[in-house]
Order: structure tokens, then sequence, then C-alpha cells
């Protein structure tokens, strides 16, 4: 027999969702049965698959012991990533990180080793605030994604109910976004919202825009602002806010209207790009600031509240501020 006790990251669950997590080698054909047959109890009774957790409840599983195999060194991975990470803010419940460009967020089909979520387990390591070890089915996750060649604010949440809560305001765009962006050409006028039609096409990974609305489109807004102008260079840093979140949509939304951002291989131009000798876009998530209007729960205290980013590597290149 194995028993599990509930702690705090892992309440508020359903009993599948948990033991999905928590023994991932019990196909779920058998979880179901195994529950029906009671062979899986909730603090020695019967349970169902729906039964909700709750901080000390006690999960006991007559079955078999081969559904729990030693954990394996798979699990500690992240230590082969550096622990070095920069810190925008932090507390008990979230960090925020200032991802450096060539930095992918997750493990790609690259198969790549150092990435952003693996640093920050290293760094939660070296704390003593995670150990896979001890955790029955929670990680510490990362809420939202840039690209690799993309710089600026990643969210983490450090514990299960602020990864439910900042998945829900990321979901209802609850969480306000600015960037920061140089474009090769200044565009006109200074300021706009601009409106366009997406599709993103999945062979090539290339995003089609266009004025009208085409097959398989979907509406792209982007509101931007000329901040400054290096008019000798031709090139203007923006500040931009996304009224929807489609792939690529700020550089593919700049180069429609004719002012690619410096660095972009894939919207602009290697020419210009080589002239200027930048090998990656121009791009940064600068700014976070938190609008919740719905409940927050434990991150309330956040509500209002704005983080950016110190150091933005093309800002003080080409701009005099």
């Amino acid at each position: 027999m194995k028993e599990f006790t509930i702690n705090k990251n892992d309440a508020d669950q359903r009993m599948d969702k948990f033991l999905t997590k928590a023994v991932p080698a019990l196909p779920k054909n058998l979880l179901y049965k195994y529950i029906r047959l009671k062979r899986i109890k909730l603090n020695g009774k019967r349970c169902e698959i729906s039964s909700r957790l709750a901080e000390g409840d006690k999960v006991q599983l007559y079955i078999n012991d081969e559904f729990f195999p030693e954990k394996r060194d798979s699990a500690h991975r992240f230590l082969n990533a550096p622990a070095d990470i920069n810190i925008v803010y932090e507390d008990e419940n979230i960090i925020l990180c200032d991802k450096p460009c060539g930095l992918v967020v997750h493990e790609d089909e690259s198969g790549e080793a150092d990435t952003l979520i693996d640093r920050v387990l290293h760094y939660l390591y070296n704390k003593g605030e995670y150990d896979p070890d001890s955790e029955l089915s929670f990680t510490p996750a990362l809420c939202n994604r840039i690209d690799r060649n993309t710089s600026g604010i990643v969210i983490c949440a450090k514990t299960s109910e602020s990864l439910r809560i900042l998945n829900q305001k990321v979901k209802d765009r609850e969480l306000e976004k600015t960037y920061l962006c140089v474009t090769v050409g200044i565009p006109k006028p200074k300021s706009a919202e601009l409106k366009a039609y997406h599709c993103r096409n999945e062979k090539t990974k290339v995003v089609r825009v266009e004025d009208k609305p085409f097959a398989g489109s979907k509406t792209m807004i982007t509101r931007y602002k000329v901040i400054a102008e290096n008019k000798q260079s031709d090139l203007a840093l923006l500040e931009v806010e996304l009224v929807t979140g489609r792939t690529h949509q700020i550089r593919a939304h700049m180069a429609h209207i004719g002012c690619p951002l410096l660095g972009d291989g894939k919207y602009g131009s290697n020419r210009v790009n080589r002239a200027f000798g930048v090998k990656t876009q121009a791009l940064s998530a600068h700014k976070l600031t938190f609008r919740f209007t719905t409940e927050s729960g434990s991150l309330s205290y956040l509500n209002g509240k704005s983080f950016s980013t110190e150091k933005v590597w093309f800002r003080d290149k080409f701009f005099t501020l």
C-alpha cells in the first residue's frame, strides 16, 4: 500500500487529475477501475473520480509496486542548466524573469538543454523552495512565453494556487503587456491602432498578413507609439501594445506597414540587418501591468502594479533618451 498526504500545492484538485500527475505510470483505465473497486481510497473511505482533495487528506493506493518506479535522474534534469536568472520581481508566489535574447522558455524540438524554466527550477532548488522528490503533483511553471530571440518579462508561478490564478488572468487578458521594438523606417502617423488579418502557415512557420479577411484568417489589432527617432539611420523606437495575441504579431504587423523590425530575418531585410550588425529582432516584452477585473484571491496585492526591465539591449545602442 502506498499513501500520499496532500499538501498545499496538491489541494483543490480532482482525484483523477492528482493521480495522473502523482502516479504517471498508472494507466487511466486502471485508475478508474481501481477507484471503482475501492483499491484507491480517500482518508480510508471510498472516493469518486471527481472527489476534491483538501490539504491534509490522505490518499491510499492498494496497487502493485510496479506503478511506483524509482524517480529517475530526469526529474532533476534542470540541474544541468545554469541557476542564473535576471529577476525583475520576486515574492513567495511569483517570479518575473527578464529572459535574455537567445534563450528558449521551454524545451523545443531542438532538445535544447538550457531553458528558462530549467534555470528557474535550478534557482528555486538552490533556495530550498523546490524539490521534485518532495512534490507529489506540482512543478513551478511559466505562465506566458516569448520567442527565443525576443527578450523581456516572463512570469513564473511558484505555487499551484498562483499558477491557477495567473493562467486564468492570461486567458482573460487581465495582464497588460507593453513591448519595445526598433523599426527600420519611421512609422506614420507617430501613433495608431492597426488592424489587419493574420494566418500562420504551419509548414513554413511564417505569418501571412492582409488588409482584408481571407480563408483561415483571424483579426489582428496592434497599437503603437513612436517614442524616439534616429533620423540619420532611419530607425524608430516604438512602444507597442497587443490588443490581440497572434503569432509573430508585432513582427508581422510592422513589416506589413513597411516598417519591419531591425534584426528580423524572417519579416525584415537581411541586408539592412547586416549593415547595422544586428542578428536578432530588436523586440522586448519590456513592461507588465496587472489589471485584474475578476477575483484574484491570494494575488490581489498585485493588482495595479507595474514592473519593467531595467536594460533593453537595443534602446541605448541606437537612441539617446
